[in-house]
C-alpha cells in the first residue's frame, strides 16, 4: 500500500495510505484531505481533485485528463494533474502532491 503525501492548501502535510488499484482521489477523500472533492466521483469532468506534482514519476496525462485540465481546471501549471485519473500501485510509494488552490 503506497504512502501519498498531499500538501493541504494551507501547507499541512498529509501523508495517506492509498489501496492498489484505487485513484488517488478516493484515496484522498476518504482521508479527508482539504481541497479534493472529487465532484464528478472520478470522471475526469470537474477538476475538483486537481494536485500538482511536487516529486515521485507518473505517466504523462491521457487526452480526457489533459482536457479537462486544458478546459475546466483553474490556476493549472505543466504540473497539474487531476486525482481522480492516478491510479495507486506500489510503484508511487512517496509521491508528493500538492493541491491546487481554487
Amino acid at each position: 500500500m503506497p504512502m501519498i503525501t498531499f500538501v493541504e492548501p494551507d501547507g499541512t502535510l498529509r501523508e495517506v495510505p492509498a489501496l492498489a488499484g484505487e485513484s488517488l482521489m478516493a484515496a484522498a477523500t476518504r482521508a479527508n484531505v482539504a481541497g479534493i472533492i472529487g465532484e464528478c466521483g472520478g470522471s475526469a469532468m470537474c477538476a475538483t481533485c486537481h494536485c500538482y506534482l511536487v516529486s515521485g514519476d507518473l505517466p504523462a496525462p491521457g487526452p480526457l485528463e489533459a482536457e479537462t485540465i486544458e478546459f475546466v481546471a483553474q490556476n493549472t501549471r505543466p504540473e497539474s494533474r487531476l486525482t481522480c485519473q492516478i491510479t495507486a500501485t506500489e510503484a508511487l510509494e512517496g509521491l508528493v502532491l500538492q493541491v491546487a488552490p481554487r
